[in-house]
């Protein structure tokens, strides 16, 4: 057995002890990236933490702290408040405003996580006060981003038309960005039409949350939706394994819910700090928003002492786990592997759809624009016939590589995962994972059927 196949197996492995015992996934990902690394790769302990990926280590801690501190006091509530006088009431409107507005920031020139990052926990807050299913608020969210992502100035725009630019292919910068913008605009009128959209519809529009109007906890509520089945055994492949329901601190109610307060007015001034700094002067999320975090913990110490304990731990060893072992595959040459052996196929077409599902399934897992990267310049040999349009092909490889970010296993998806509160984080892991999977399975092959086989370009 080839060293690439064996690795593939071990990752399998994971997943099935994982689903059917409760231990956390990330922690099993680690002891295999450990021992494939060591026993398989022949790595070191500085090739295996070369897979770490510390860049969304920190930008889960540092929003996620930022959050906890925004929800013990009140911000988030006050601004669910102004979110519901803006649209008036009408709760069904702000799943996709959430949409338009992550769009709208990827479009510019946000990075997607940075985009999520800032918008996904006010979205999901919105969701746990009106009982809007979070899978709903937050695949909204994240296809929000990816709808706006391919713009011919945005940062994955610009990455892939440089990418067909330097390979010398044909290109169309307002083909890919419209490819892009239609799939993850269908995808979000469909989920919004599955997890209860039309239900919100109908119950027409609310008056904004009264003084002392709190949200029930979440954790046991029933919700609508893919995915929604118990664990095997009672087990999940859960980030926290152990507990059934993560509580955020208490935050004010009353009269003090709705009225804005010296910390909260330095909480949203800090929040604005953080999209500026993003979008504006290109700093770094993650550190940006824990150093946001420690002043006004600094500053309101009794209000921020909880939060520390509010970061998502057990979601931060998962994805930690999860990738590193992706790290270890790389390193190797796993998905090289993978995708030469697909590209050496002699039918072009067959050879089209394979590269998209492998660009979905391993973007699941790791960066989007790392594989869109890879995939591009493996096309160009089949491309170079001429049976396989290039312009179509590009866009579905795109597509397919950045739709399946909705995976809790990708940064959009962890930040999802880790932003929400009030939730069974078990069950809404493994719903998740479950929509992600039918992403997966779906999303390619559609997107090889309107684009690659028709020949666009």
């Amino acid at each position: 057995m080839s060293p690439e196949l064996l690795s593939i197996l071990v990752l399998a492995v994971v997943f099935v002890i994982a689903t059917t015992r409760s231990i956390n996934m990330g922690a099993l990902a680690f002891a295999a990236a450990f021992g494939v690394g060591t026993l398989v790769a022949d790595l070191d302990a500085d090739g295996i933490f070369a897979g770490f990926p510390g860049d969304l280590f920190v930008v889960l801690v540092g929003v996620t702290y930022l959050f906890a501190v925004a929800r013990a006091n009140g911000t988030t509530d006050w601004l669910v408040h102004a979110a519901v006088r803006m649209v008036r009431g009408r709760v069904a409107l702000i799943p996709w405003v959430m949409f338009a507005l992550t769009g709208a920031l990827t479009a510019i020139g946000a990075v997607s996580p940075a985009a999520v990052a800032i918008v996904a926990p006010v979205a999901l807050s919105f969701a746990a006060r009106y009982s809007i299913s979070p899978l709903l608020m937050g695949v909204m969210v994240v296809h929000g981003a990816q709808a706006g992502g391919f713009s011919p100035i945005s940062i994955y725009g610009s990455i892939v038309n440089g990418i067909v630019e330097r390979e010398k292919l044909p290109g169309s910068e307002i083909t890919l960005f419209l490819a892009s913008l239609v799939v993850n605009l269908v995808i979000a009128a469909i989920v919004f039409t599955v997890c209860g959209g039309p239900k919100l519809w109908r119950q027409g529009s609310v008056d904004a949350p009264e003084p002392g109007d709190r949200p029930e906890p979440r954790g046991t509520g029933k919700e609508t939706g893919p995915g929604d089945q118990p664990a095997p055994g009672g087990a999940g492949t859960a980030p926290d394994s152990g507990t059934t329901l993560t509580r955020p601190a208490p935050t004010p109610t009353g009269l003090a819910a709705t009225r804005l307060t010296p910390a909260r007015t330095a909480t949203l001034v800090s929040l604005v700090a953080l999209v500026v700094a993003v979008l504006v002067f290109d700093l770094d999320a993650g550190l940006t928003a824990i150093t946001l975090a420690v002043v006004l913990s600094a500053v309101w110490p009794d209000d921020s002492k909880r939060a520390v304990g509010e970061i998502a731990w057990p979601t931060v060893l998962l994805i930690c786990g999860v990738l590193t072992y992706v790290g270890v595959l790389d390193e190797m040459g796993t998905i090289t592997w993978a995708g030469e052996g697909v590209g050496g196929i002699g039918v072009p077409l067959l050879a089209a759809v394979l590269l998209c599902y492998i660009g979905a399934i391993v973007s699941a897992f790791a960066s989007s624009v790392g594989i869109m990267g890879a995939l591009i310049p493996l096309a160009v040999p089949f491309l170079a016939q001429g049976e396989i349009g290039a312009v179509g092909m590009v866009a579905a490889l795109a597509v397919s590589a950045t739709v399946v970010d909705v995976s809790p296993f990708s940064t959009n998806g962890a930040l999802v995962l880790a932003a929400a509160p009030d939730v069974d984080r078990e069950r809404f892991f493994r719903r998740l994972m479950v929509y992600g999977g039918i992403v997966v399975a779906v999303v390619p092959a559609v997107v090889w059927l309107a684009m690659v086989v028709p020949g666009w370009g």
